[in-house]
């Protein structure tokens, strides 16, 4: 079992920077891969960025690519989310997620993640 806590959302303006945390409690954290997801009011939930469990590959939604870095310390059982010249479509509830195992793919699928953080808000102001 894990259990995943976000942080470091909030009330931002466009163009600033934000960087969320997810803190992970449970064993084998390093065997995780690790996601990112956003939903915006009366949207779907939607991938963000993920990495895997082997070999530290990334994936992006097009929309965040080149702003938008996802990283893990393993030691810290932390995956963190940089986000970078915020705009205000980045306004969502962002949610940490993870899956066993799985190698070197990165899942984008809500359905392949097993653990979900509670989501933490990320308002960017016009």
């Amino acid at each position: 079992q894990v259990q995943l806590v976000e942080s470091g959302g909030g009330l931002v303006q466009a163009g600033d920077s934000v960087r969320l945390s997810c803190a992970a409690s449970g064993r084998s954290f390093s065997s995780y891969a690790l996601g990112w997801f956003r939903q915006a009011p009366g949207k779907e939930r939607e991938f963000v960025g993920g990495i895997s469990w082997i070999g530290g590959n990334s994936n992006y939604r097009d929309s965040v690519k080149g702003r938008f870095t996802i990283s893990r310390d393993n030691s810290k059982n932390t995956v963190y989310l940089q986000m970078n010249s915020l705009k205000p479509e980045d306004t969502a509830v962002y949610y940490c997620a993870a899956r066993a195992a799985g190698g070197s793919y990165v899942p984008v699928g809500t359905y392949e993640y097993d653990y979900w953080g509670q989501g933490i808000q990320v308002t960017v102001s016009s």
